[in-house]
This record gives C-alpha cells, structure tokens and sequence, in this order.
C-alpha cells in the first residue's frame, strides 16, 4: 500500500479538531495504534477503513485520497445551488439538495452558506414575517411569536452557526454575521443578536475604512472608493429601516425628504450617472418615497414622480448585472471595478412585493399605465 492513508488520518483529525484518543476509542484501538499510523510506522487493518471513513464523513476513496470526482461533484452542487438562489424561485429542491450534500460533505463551509441562504429564501416565501404598532408607542415591533415559528429561517441560523465554526473568508464571516444578526433580532433572540453584534469591529475600525488609510495613489484612490461606496449602502441601510420603524418619521413628510436626499446623494456621488450597485439602492429609495408620498404625502403626482425614477433605476441595475466586470467611472470611485455577477440579485417577484404595499387608488394609477406592465407580471 503506497499511499500515505495515515497522513490523510492526521489531517482529518485536525480539521475536525479531534484528539488520537477520539479517533481510537471510537475504533475500538489503542492510541498509540493511531499514532504509528499517523507516523507512517504501520497501517489500519481492511475491516477498519470503511468505519474510519464513516468517522470523518467521508468516502472510503476519499480516505484513499481519490477525491477527483468527489470533488467535481462537490463543485456542481455548489453552481447548481448558487444559481438557484440568484433566480430565487421555488427553493424546494434546492434546500433538499444541500441537506444531503451537508451529509456528504460535512465540512465544506460553502454547502452550510448556501443552505442557509436558500433556507432564507425559503423562509420568506413559505412562512414570511409581521411587524406591528402599539397604541401610544413610536415603534413598530417584531411579532417575535410568529416569526419564531419560521422553521426555515431556524435551520438557516443552524446552517450559518455550523458555517462560522468552519474555515471561511473574512467577507464570508460577515455576510454571515449580518444575516444572523437580522433573523436573531427578527425571531425575538435580541440577546444573541446584540451579542454576535458587539463582537464585531466598529464602522471606523473597519477593513474598507484601514485599507484606504493604508495605502497611497491610486491603490488609495480604489480603496477610497470602495469605501464610499460601501459607506453609502450601510448609509441607505441604517436611514431606511430607521424611517421604516418609527411611526413619528414614516407617517410626515420628513419620510419622503429623507428618502429622496439621500437618493440625490449617491446620484451626487456617481455623477455621470454610472451607479453600478448605487442604481438597486437608489430604486429602492424612490420607491420607498412613493410610498410613503402616496400615503401621508402631497398625493398621487408627486408619489407618480418618485415611482418613475424608481423604475428607471430598477431598469438600468438590471441591465448591468451578469455584464461581467463592471468600471465605476465618477471620480471618486473611478478606480473600482467589480464583477457585475455578484451584484445583489432582484427576486422575481420584486415588483409583486412594492405594489401590495401602495395604497389601492394609486396603484391602479400605475397600472394604467402600459410603461409599467411588467410590474404586474
């Protein structure tokens, strides 16, 4: 036997963090036989390989170091999940695929993230979340006791908690965190929200903060720009759901004259009207404008106003997404590039969710108008 069956032993024993006793009490051996093993001094007994391949989750081939086709295999799960959840359809088969291949592959952190995802996705479409007001408070609230019932978002959180205990990138670990800070909140666990929170690093201490201090001329430049860019979706993040969860704000106009100048900001921003990602965030805040315009505005023509530009720059993001890499070109940002497939994908039913929330009589107004069909598709 030429292959080096004990190396591959250590090595899994240390991914999975377990001890040379581990391994032998569960094999029924001494220790001291897994170290020579491990040594490369002697080799498991034939009857012993498929219960040590059972112990690491593996195929015996794998053990064996034949993990070609495991692998390619591994790789078209992962395309075929990623692709599902960019479309975000019906997630059904997608969710039942990564549960088996989370069996299959029990450490490949990629299966954990993308399950949780389309569990996510899951979650919203077959259970969804409410919110309510109280008499007498400025606040809307989590209906904690609904959400929690979210089975798909509670096998989400497990499937992000079994991610971060894995080997994952730094921007990996803090879409993850950010998710789970959200569902945790969402589902009434505000102690493990706050907790996860307050372990992470402060907006000055942050990594696209660092780097454009750390570097000068046009890696600076880059650096500076992805800041920005950065700054302003964390920006639009924190304005919007502060409006969106205070009665005394949504309810007046001031709503509506936050939406829009922060809108103007990032059309400020990416002045030549090139606005990459910004155009998915500057729709989002037209449409939030329009709404809160047609309900406790000036009325339907303003609110129309508002609409169109959301349209508009719900169009171009479109446009511009999978184009590959896209070039920021306005000169603060005219140094940063980034591949237009990981733009934040738009659900299919994007437009179904904006127009149930309008108020009756002007919806109609919008869909009387044939430059908007698509929006009732």
């Amino acid at each position: 036997m030429n292959i080096k069956i004990g190396e591959k032993i250590k090595q899994l024993r240390l991914r999975d963090g377990r001890k040379q006793e581990d391994l032998a009490n569960a094999l029924g051996v001494s220790p001291q036989a897994v170290s020579r093993w491990e040594a490369n001094g002697g080799y498991p007994d034939m009857e012993l390989i498929p219960a040590i391949a059972n112990y690491f989750n593996i195929s015996i081939d794998e053990l064996f170091g034949y993990s070609k086709d495991r692998e390619e295999k591994l790789k078209r799960i992962l395309e075929k999940a990623e692709k599902a959840i960019v479309e975000n359809g019906d997630m059904t088969e997608c969710v039942e695929m990564l549960r088996t291949a989370a069996e299959e592959f029990p450490s490949e952190p990629k299966v954990y993230m993308n399950l949780g995802f389309a569990l996510d996705q899951h979650g919203w479409k077959k259970h969804g979340a409410r919110s309510y007001t109280k008499d007498g408070s400025d606040y809307t609230f989590e209906d904690t006791e609904y959400n929690s019932q979210n089975i798909y978002w509670q096998e989400a959180l497990r499937a992000f908690e079994k991610a971060l205990t894995l080997d994952i990138s730094a921007e990996d670990r803090d879409v993850l965190t950010q998710r789970m800070v959200l569902y945790y909140a969402k589902m009434g666990c505000f102690d493990k929200a706050t907790t996860l929170a307050s372990k992470q690093n402060s907006l000055l201490m942050s990594r696209e903060v660092l780097l454009s201090l750390a570097n000068e001329g046009e890696s600076r430049d880059k650096y500076q720009g992805e800041a920005i860019i950065d700054v302003l979706v964390a920006l639009k993040t924190v304005i919007v759901n502060s409006v969106c969860t205070k009665v005394s704000v949504f309810t007046k106009k001031e709503s509506v004259a936050l939406m829009i100048e922060l809108a103007h900001l990032y059309e400020t921003v990416f002045s030549d009207g090139r606005c990459g990602v910004g155009h998915y965030h500057i729709c989002e805040l037209y449409l939030h404008a329009a709404l809160y315009e047609a309900r406790f505005g000036e009325g339907a023509e303003k609110a129309l106003e508002h609409f169109k530009k959301g349209f508009e720059h719900k169009r171009l993001y479109d446009s511009i997404r999978c184009t590959g890499e896209y070039q920021y070109t306005s000169p603060l940002v005219s140094k940063v590039t980034f591949p237009s497939e990981n733009f934040l994908s738009t659900s299919a039913t994007f437009w179904k969710g904006w127009i149930e929330v309008l108020p009756e009589e002007f919806k109609e107004r919008i869909k009387a108008d044939t430059n908007y069909a698509e929006c009732f598709e």
